[in-house]
């Protein structure tokens, strides 16, 4: 998942306010499920490409195969921006996938994907086979207006041949213990360039993300009225003080140097965990299946993240968040109710869950799936299996500002890690009343 910028999120928020009222499909019964069927083709939006795609389509393929009077046209390499502005233009598709699940209050308070309570209703649908954390990132004060559709959780990832040539037989479980090992297993060049890391802490490399690690801090992002809280949860402080005294211990400007132009090799064969040249990192379960078909050849294993040295009970846990599938307001009639019948599908039958679980490695979202015997993890994905049912995995609240609160973050780390932040308690001070102010413009509020 990549960082977007405030201005970005900002602009994407207040457009989806222009695309209509905050009801969406509006608390009204559902159409009754139609007992003739005539042929009807729809469109399906998500971002997957090339081989993810491909899996994507062997799903609607399956679909088709027991819905033979809807055929799907799938179409990928779309993201959150397109999807707005179809759905402003009048053009959207029937149906809509999206990896950014910070963007569901925003989609849901706009009114801009509709309310799919009525036909959860109608078709008796039961909610409780969504797991706790994939049941909040799909709702906004009370409105339901995604499903899940598998989740992404993040862990460690380590080169297990690195390791033992450091001396070290497993991985870090608090944040001292990775800083320590890193910096011993950073090797450099001869002009004193890193050649190979420890690891990278610099938020904006891949992976490495403040609400990523937050979980692993016990860090919290609101108040109990809902409004920004970071700069009074002190483990926000802990957390960032850990980060930049690990930037500093290796050095930002060789991290910068390490790191640039990394930004396109996250998703590509030359990923630096994946060539060698990172020991150890931040990633989704998907890396598995990247590595599985880009280097089968690396050793390496996973585990939860390190957590707070103070906070020993919180390891197991970590981040999630998830692919979301709803259906935009634009929608109608015959198309609206043919893409209900294909996002109830992908999200809630079990073989179809495990099908896109095994080929995409990401991790189920219905409890039945969780369990099936026609999933097929191997031991780095079941790592994480185990991290999404930890208790103590979270993910970021849903608010109507969409990401705007994690970008204003981000953009003040740029300038904290790089050393010209200021005082870091002011600074996060200002930064609450910042996100504040976006949320009380885009209608405020929080996920229940």
């Amino acid at each position: 998942m990549t960082i977007r910028r405030a201005l970005i999120a900002i602009t994407a928020v207040l457009t989806l306010a222009a695309c209509g009222g905050s009801s969406g499909g509006g608390k009204a019964a559902a159409p009754p499920a139609p007992t003739k069927h005539k042929p009807i083709t729809i469109t399906l939006w998500s971002g997957f490409t090339d081989r993810e795609l491909g899996v994507i389509d062997k799903a609607v393929a399956q679909f088709h195969a027991t819905h033979s009077w809807i055929t799907v046209k799938s179409v990928g390499g779309q993201d959150d921006d397109k999807i707005v502005k179809a759905i402003r233009g009048g053009n959207a598709p029937e149906a809509t996938m999206s990896f950014s699940a910070d963007r569901l209050g925003s989609y849901c308070n706009s009114g801009a994907w509709i309310d799919l309570g009525p036909y959860i209703t109608r078709d008796k649908i039961d909610v409780a086979t969504f797991p706790k954390p994939s049941a909040t990132y799909t709702t906004f004060n009370g409105t339901r207006c995604a499903l899940p559709v598998l989740a992404d959780v993040y862990g460690l990832y380590y080169n297990t041949d690195l390791l033992a040539k450091a001396g070290y037989s497993a991985p870090p479980k608090t944040a001292t213990e990775l800083l320590n090992m890193a910096v011993k297993m950073t090797t450099y060049n001869g002009d004193g360039s890193i050649k190979v890391a420890g690891f990278v802490p610099t938020f904006g490399f891949y992976e490495m993300a403040p609400e990523h690690i937050a979980p692993t801090w016990g860090a919290t992002w609101q108040t109990s009225d809902g409004k920004s809280g970071i700069s009074k949860d002190p483990h926000w402080q802990a957390m960032l003080e850990w980060q930049k005294k690990f930037v500093d211990a290796i050095g930002y400007d060789k991290l910068k140097r390490f790191t640039a132009g990394a930004g396109s090799s996250e998703f590509s064969a030359s990923n630096l965990f994946e060539t060698g040249k990172l020991a150890m990192n931040i990633d989704g379960e998907y890396r598995t299946a990247f590595i599985k078909a880009e280097h089968p050849e690396l050793k390496y294993a996973t585990a939860p993240f390190p957590v707070d040295d103070s906070q020993p009970n919180l390891y197991g846990a970590g981040y999630v968040t998830g692919n979301l599938i709803g259906i935009p307001k634009t929608a109608k009639g015959d198309g609206r109710e043919a893409a209900w019948q294909l996002i109830k599908y992908l999200a809630t039958d079990t073989s179809v869950q495990a099908l896109l679980s095994n080929e995409l490695r990401n991790v189920p979202t219905t409890v039945e799936a969780l369990g099936s015997s026609e999933l097929t993890p191997d031991p780095q994905f079941a790592k994480f299996i185990d991290i999404y049912q930890n208790p103590g995995t979270a993910s970021l609240p849903v608010t109507a500002a969409g990401s705007a609160g994690t970008d204003l973050l981000t953009s003040y780390l740029d300038k904290w890690q790089a050393g010209s932040g200021g005082d870091l308690k002011s600074s996060l001070v200002k930064l609450d009343k910042s996100i504040d102010a976006q949320l009380a413009q885009a209608g405020g509020g929080q996920a229940p």
